[in-house]
């Protein structure tokens, strides 16, 4: 009879035994930016030369006419929100699977917000049904590129334009990532991005609305000016975020790359199903990897048990957001029984993201804990 290593979860030895890398990581590039920042002064400005470097960097590398800095992603989004002129008693399309603080911006404005379900498979809105989920009420569309996952942004656009709605991209999980050929954040009215501690771009917390269009920079800049800046993002911020930026393609190219080891290590794992391939034209950035897990008949595990092994073994398995699809009547528009989201928030796992900056031997490593899990399950159901 075959043997299988023991679940650490179970007493076994762990894969990792010294857990997930730490993000961020120890980076001399950094250091030596927060130094500048000492020596010259700027960590105590309210406003200084890193925060204009960081607007000029970003106006050239997304090709945009204005940036904005806040204090987080979160904030950005209400920015973005606010610029684009929307009030009370207006909807917000936006997927019923999506990151909460999307859904309390557009409640922000005493906007509401119109749930709409996701693309089979997928963690992002399916374009037909944001159509049927038009009313005469609806100003916007709110679309958040997720777990490496990116939404049909031409297909989006179009449709919001024959419609004559607005469109705020989310591309806080995915800087650097192209849709058909574009960089995501730069397809809508107005996209968002953030640079929380967890992020691929982190500066602790901060993030960024980036628009061409002068009468949405302009509406978001007269809410965000208090007489000082509403929500800002520090000197020292903005410093450690520069070198970031200017690795970003490196980085991404090697998380990619290494995203494609482990699905082709995983493949044949039945535990876990993974998103979707990427369109022609598409180039992904992970900041997150999905997987669906799928339940074996008679193993009795749930997806709690899948990650409180896949931690024991030292690797950054969480769940995927809670979704929408409870929400009351009270508080947002549901457009469908949003079955697909309900599916998602019940079945994602995703792996965070900072292992695949290491070796391809790494990932070799990675699939061993999927492979060791998968086998325990397997086990339980034969002697079920």
């Amino acid at each position: 009879m075959q043997q299988f290593e023991q679940l650490a979860l179970e007493g076994g030895p762990a894969v990792f035994p010294d857990g997930p890398p730490a993000w961020p990581p120890s980076d001399g590039e950094i250091r030596e930016a927060l130094q500048r920042a000492f020596d010259d002064g700027s960590w105590g400005r309210y406003e200084g030369p890193h925060g204009r470097a960081l607007e000029q960097a970003l106006r050239q590398w997304l090709a945009v006419d204005h940036v904005m800095l806040a204090a987080s992603g979160t904030m950005a989004v209400e920015m973005a929100l606010r610029g684009l002129g929307l009030s009370a008693g207006d909807e917000v399309l936006l997927a019923a699977y999506d990151y909460s603080g999307n859904f309390r911006c557009v409640e922000a404005l005493g906007a509401i917000p119109v749930l709409v379900d996701l693309r089979p498979g997928s963690w992002c809105p399916d374009t037909e049904l944001l159509a049927a989920a038009i009313s005469p009420a609806t100003r916007a569309v709110l679309v958040s590129h997720l777990h490496g996952c990116l939404a049909p942004m031409r297909a989006i656009v179009e449709l919001a334009r024959q419609h004559g709605l607005l469109v705020i991209e989310d591309a806080c999980q995915v800087p650097g990532a192209t849709v058909d050929g574009r960089l995501a954040g730069t397809w809508g009215d107005v996209g968002v991005f953030s640079f929380g501690g967890s992020k691929l771009l982190t500066a602790g917390r901060g993030g960024a609305i980036v628009t061409s269009q002068p009468a949405i920079h302009q509406r978001a800049k007269i809410y965000y000016d208090r007489g000082n800046q509403l929500a800002p993002l520090s000197e020292l911020q903005a410093a450690v975020l520069l070198p970031q930026l200017a690795r970003l393609g490196e980085r991404n190219a090697r998380r990619a790359a290494n995203v494609a080891r482990l699905l082709e290590l995983s493949a044949d794992l039945s535990i876990l199903r993974p998103a979707p391939p990427a369109e022609v034209g598409d180039r992904p950035s992970y900041y997150k990897v999905p997987w669906r897990f799928v339940v074996s008949a008679g193993s009795r595990v749930d997806r709690q048990w899948l990650i409180a092994a896949a931690r024991a073994e030292g690797l950054a398995l969480d769940a995927g957001f809670r979704g929408f699809f409870r929400r009351g009547p009270r508080r947002c528009r549901t457009a469908g029984d949003l079955r697909q989201a309900r599916h998602a928030a019940e079945t994602t796992v995703v792996l965070h993201h900072p292992v695949l900056l290491e070796s391809a031997e790494r990932m070799a490593a990675v699939a061993r804990v999927f492979e060791k899990i998968s086998h325990s399950i397997q086990a339980r159901v034969s002697h079920a």
